[in-house]
């Protein structure tokens, strides 16, 4: 088993802890794994991206090759198509349909979706009122991390493992809400590939 993932997004979106959620699932499914970051200036809501690769052989570089990655997970839609030159010809691309206002001359969202359209495998989820909805905001990035679980071949219940591992000393109430987010999400990605 191999799977190349990138995710892209805007500082502050939570890029990072989706890649330590995903990383410590792969351990826990005894996985290789090689992560990189890339910050833009993040803590003024530039770009973010983190290379994952997961192998249940050894992994000797932690950057993805052009044309390589199996999944983009773009927490921002723009950010999701500037690493297109990544994704497989088979690959999938799950992004959130929500831009991040962080520019004057953002791209018209139409146009945007137009293009992530094109792609054969996609899935475009409004993840921000998806989290809103559940009761939480900033569950977003969860949201996301489940819409592309579908894709990921690691189990939902280990990834679920995961969450309660990495939130569990901030208190049963956030675990909730992110398993509750990673459930939504995950739901959201199964209807759109019945459509």
């Amino acid at each position: 088993m191999k799977i190349n993932i990138i995710l892209g997004g805007v500082g502050g979106q939570g890029i990072l802890s989706i890649a330590s959620i995903i990383g410590k699932a792969a351990l826990s499914q005894g996985l290789y794994l090689k992560q990189s970051e890339v910050h833009g200036m993040s803590q003024r809501g530039g770009d973010v991206m983190s290379n994952l690769r997961l192998s249940s052989d050894e992994i000797f570089s932690d950057l993805i090759p052009e044309g390589q990655a199996d999944i983009i997970i773009g927490v921002e839609p723009m950010e999701a198509l500037r690493h297109l030159k990544f994704l497989k010809p088979d690959g999938w691309l799950v992004t959130n349909s929500r831009p991040f206002l962080n520019i004057e001359n953002y791209t018209d969202r139409e146009l945007i979706y137009s293009e992530i359209n094109k792609i054969k495998h996609h899935v475009l989820i409004d993840a921000d009122k998806i989290a809103s909805e559940i009761g939480n905001s900033k569950v977003s990035n969860v949201v996301m991390l489940g819409a592309a679980t579908p894709f990921l071949k690691i189990d939902e219940n280990i990834i679920i493992d995961a969450i309660n591992s990495i939130f569990s000393n901030k208190g049963k109430n956030l675990v909730d809400i992110n398993i509750k987010g990673l459930k939504a999400g995950i739901l959201e990605a199964q209807k759109m590939m019945v459509d």
